[in-house]
C-alpha cells in the first residue's frame, strides 16, 4: 500500500503544481490579496511591530487555502469513488461512510468559515473598525463547528476514548464531546496564529501530516492514509511559492480549515497525546497569544514585548528565514517523539 500512497501523494503533487499558478493569477485579477492600509487586528487595534515587519507583503495574494482544499476534496472524492466502483478492498477502522463526513465536515465548514472572514477582511473593512469578523464571533463559530465535529465523532463512529502511552485507552464517556471540539478549536486557532511568516505554518503543518501518514498506516486506517497522502501532496506545491518571498499566502480559508482537520485525524487515530507533540510548536504559538491577551486585559501589561513566539523572535533580530528553517527542524524532532509516543 506504500507504493499507492505515495502515487497518490504524486498526483496531488502534480494537480496542484499545475493549477497553482492560474490560480494566483486569478487573486490578482480578483484583488483577494494582503492591503497597505489593513493594519487592524481582531480586537480593532493597531499593530505596529506587526506593521514594521509585514508592511512589505501588501499585494500578496491570499487564499491558497481554497486551491489546496478544492483538490484534495475532489481526489479524494474521485479516489474513494473509483475504489468502491473497483470492487478493491479498504483496511477500515471505523464505517467507512461516517468517517469520511466528519473528515469532509469538518475539512469545508471551517474553509468556509475562514473564507467568509478573508472576505470580510479584504473587502469588508472599510465598513468597520474590525480587521476581518470579531474575535467574538469568529471563536463562537468555530465552536458550534466544533461541536458538531465532536458529535459525529462520538455518536457516528462511538469514538469515546483517549489512548495514553504506557497506560492505554481510557474511556471518556460524553465527555469526550467537548474534550474533542475544545481540541480542535485549540488546533484551528494555533495553525492560524502560526500563520504569520512565509512558509512557517504551511512548513510545519506538512511535517505534522508525515508523522500523522506514518500513524495511519500503522493502524491500518485507508481512508485517513488516502486523505493525509493527498493532502500532503498539495501542501508540498504550496509550499513552493510560499516560502520566502512567499507569492501566496493560504489564508483563513487554509488555516482555519487545515487546523481543525489535523486535530481531526488526531482524534481519529485516538493519538491525542501524540498530537499534541507533533503539533507542539502549534501550541506554542498559541499559549503565548493566550498569555499574551490574559495580561493584557486582567494584568493591564504585556506578558512579552510582542505576541506570539515567531513575531517575538522578529523583534529581537532573528531573520523570517532563521525563524522557518529553525522552526521546521524543531518541528521534524517534535514529529519524530510524537509517533514514538504514539506507539509505545
Amino acid at each position: 500500500m506504500l507504493a499507492f500512497y505515495l502515487g497518490l501523494l504524486i498526483v496531488s503533487f502534480l494537480v496542484t503544481s499545475v493549477a497553482i499558478v492560474p490560480f494566483i493569477d486569478a487573486l490578482y485579477r480578483v484583488k483577494f490579496q494582503r492591503q497597505k492600509q489593513i493594519t487592524i487586528d481582531a480586537l480593532g487595534k493597531r499593530s505596529p511591530i506587526f506593521d514594521k515587519f509585514h508592511q512589505h507583503k501588501a499585494g500578496t495574494p491570499v487564499g491558497g487555502g481554497m486551491l489546496i482544499i478544492a483538490v484534495v476534496a475532489i481526489l479524494f472524492t474521485l479516489m474513494m469513488t473509483l475504489m468502491r466502483l473497483s470492487g478493491r478492498s479498504l483496511v477500515l477502522v471505523y464505517p467507512i461512510q461516517p468517517e469520511i463526513g466528519v473528515i469532509f465536515f469538518t475539512f469545508i465548514s471551517f474553509g468556509l468559515l475562514g473564507l467568509y472572514d478573508d472576505l470580510k477582511k479584504f473587502f469588508g473593512f472599510q465598513k468597520s473598525k474590525f480587521f476581518g469578523m470579531r474575535m467574538s464571533q469568529k471563536f463562537f463559530v468555530q465552536w458550534i463547528l466544533a461541536l458538531i465535529s465532536a458529535y459525529m465523532l462520538y455518536h457516528s463512529l462511538g469514538i469515546s476514548f483517549l489512548h495514553i502511552p504506557f497506560l492505554g485507552l481510557i474511556q471518556m464517556g460524553w465527555l469526550y464531546v467537548p474534550f474533542a471540539a475544545f481540541t480542535i478549536v485549540s488546533f484551528t486557532n494555533a495553525i492560524n496564529i502560526t500563520d504569520g511568516l512565509d512558509g512557517l505554518a504551511a512548513g510545519i503543518l506538512t511535517i505534522c501530516l508525515f508523522g500523522f501518514w506514518i500513524l495511519s498506516a500503522s493502524v491500518l486506517d485507508t481512508p485517513v492514509s488516502i486523505f493525509v497522502s493527498l493532502w500532503i501532496g498539495s501542501l508540498i506545491a504550496f509550499l513552493y511559492f510560499n516560502v520566502h518571498p512567499a507569492r501566496i499566502f493560504m489564508g483563513d480559508v487554509g488555516a482555519l480549515a487545515f487546523g481543525a482537520t489535523l486535530a481531526v485525524v488526531g482524534l481519529l487515530l485516538g493519538k491525542i497525546p501524540g498530537l499534541v507533540i507533533v503539533g507542539g510548536l502549534f501550541i506554542v504559538e498559541v499559549l503565548t497569544s493566550l498569555i499574551q491577551l490574559i495580561s493584557k486585559k486582567f494584568l493591564h501589561k504585556k506578558a512579552f514585548p510582542v505576541a506570539p513566539l515567531h513575531l517575538y523572535l522578529q523583534h529581537i533580530g532573528w531573520t523570517e528565514s532563521k525563524i522557518v528553517m529553525r522552526a521546521w527542524l524543531a518541528g521534524m524532532i517534535l514529529t519524530i517523539i510524537g509517533i514514538w509516543i504514539s506507539i509505545v
